[in-house]
């Protein structure tokens, strides 16, 4: 069998290796300005431009689920430090509340064979 190489970009030491390079340089510039000058055209023709606010109701909460809340309203960034550590936390209690329920009725998860091998 013989190989088949590519013939889509030129090698580095051919004549068309710079001109196929400029010619990519230019499309990334320009989908570059696209991506980041769009969203200021759409803007400059509507007008003023609104910043939306994003906030929790909290006038019927008491307790954790008021702080909680509060803490969301207050602080994006602590409220999502504060989620990412007590979900993980959250999970491993319950797993090992389920372990702990299991051994008392009597299902016993490490002296089990796996129906795998």
């Amino acid at each position: 069998m013989t190989s088949t190489k590519l013939k889509y970009m030129p090698k580095p030491s051919s004549p068309g290796y710079n001109t196929m390079k400029k010619k990519l340089s230019r499309i990334w510039l320009a989908l570059t300005s696209l991506i980041l000058l769009t969203p200021r055209a759409v803007c400059a023709a509507s007008g003023e431009v609104k910043q939306i606010v994003i906030v929790a109701d909290t006038r019927n909460l008491s307790g954790i689920m008021a702080w909680w809340t509060n803490l969301y309203n207050e602080s994006h960034g602590w409220f999502t430090l504060l989620t990412v550590v007590i979900v993980p936390l959250t999970g491993i209690l319950l797993g090992m509340l389920a372990d702990l329920v299991m051994k008392r009725i009597g299902i016993d998860l490490k002296s089990r064979e796996l129906g795998e091998l």
